[in-house]
């Protein structure tokens, strides 16, 4: 038997600001202000991992003193976002990117460009992740499209507390090629706490490191099939090994209730040198 290729090695930027920081969602559960007092405390390469912190506009009123980035997930619709990041500004805070799930099923077009409306009307430059329902039906396609032409970004669920709602290596696959097809960076949320493709109880949950690997795939010319084939990769040495390139320029982050699964893999694996200061 042929043995699998050693890990490329440890390369800082490809996981630099990769976490966002969402231990106040599910499965975590965190209670808010436990959260940002760990969020705050972290040193060394965990610190380097972890990007910004993700909460709901709702919790925004119960923050204060935070001197980190945060990510505001909108839990209302498109008229819901100028309020948010005004709130930001009242209390100093840091607002690293918005997170908006589309409400409207039947024209997710047009909820893209109302959406971008109400974005400009608010006067901000940051990113916008919107996440569009559903398979990449024509629907989703032409959703996408606005994403990309609004200079926005897209947000891919890939995890659920109900394995069944987890979507499958084909439609993760196939949300990736149409970023890419549209040179529209993403971001991921939900159920990628491990690098590697596992099988918890229930059913089967992503990897981030495949999620990766997928990416390099397809932006390296790779087809949809090649994509499906990384994202349901489970030999861990193999996806180390992988020459992922300028994946981040696509990849940008995902939000994970851990911090320690992360990292502890990344080290596991080789791909991210332990620092004496740590603290995940």
């Amino acid at each position: 038997m042929t043995p699998p290729p050693a890990p490329a090695g440890p390369r800082a930027d490809l996981w630099h600001a990769l976490v966002d920081d969402a231990a106040i969602f599910p499965p975590g559960n965190a209670p808010l202000l436990e959260a940002t007092a760990t969020y705050a405390a972290r040193a060394g390469v965990a610190a380097d991992l972890v990007a910004s912190f993700v909460l709901r506009d709702t919790d925004l009123p119960l923050v204060r003193g935070f001197g980190g980035a945060v990510s505001v997930v909108v839990t209302g619709g498109a008229g819901q976002i100028s309020g948010p990041v005004a709130l930001c500004e009242r209390l100093g805070l840091t607002l690293a990117g918005l997170e908006i799930a589309l409400r409207d099923l039947d024209d997710l077009a047009a909820n893209v460009r109302r959406v971008d409306a109400a974005v400009r009307d608010a006067g901000i430059d940051i990113p916008v992740h919107i996440e569009i329902p559903g398979p990449a039906t024509a629907g989703w396609l032409a959703a996408a499209d606005e994403v990309a032409a609004s200079g926005h970004r897209l947000k891919f669920r890939l995890g659920h507390v109900d394995r069944d709602l987890v979507p499958d290596a084909a439609t993760v696959a196939a949300w990736i090629d149409a970023a890419l097809d549209r040179e529209t960076p993403f971001k991921g949320t939900a159920g990628l706490h491990r690098a590697v493709r596992h099988e918890p109880e229930g059913g089967g949950a992503h990897g981030f490191l495949n999620v990766m690997v997928a990416t390099a795939a397809l932006w390296d010319g790779g087809g949809v099939a090649d994509a499906v084939d990384a994202l349901e990769q489970r030999e861990g040495a193999t996806l180390a090994a992988t020459d992922l390139g300028n994946v981040r320029q696509w990849f940008t982050s995902f939000g994970s209730c851990s911090v320690t699964q992360p990292l502890d893999d990344l080290i596991t694996l080789g791909l991210l040198a332990p620092h004496p200061a740590e603290n995940s």
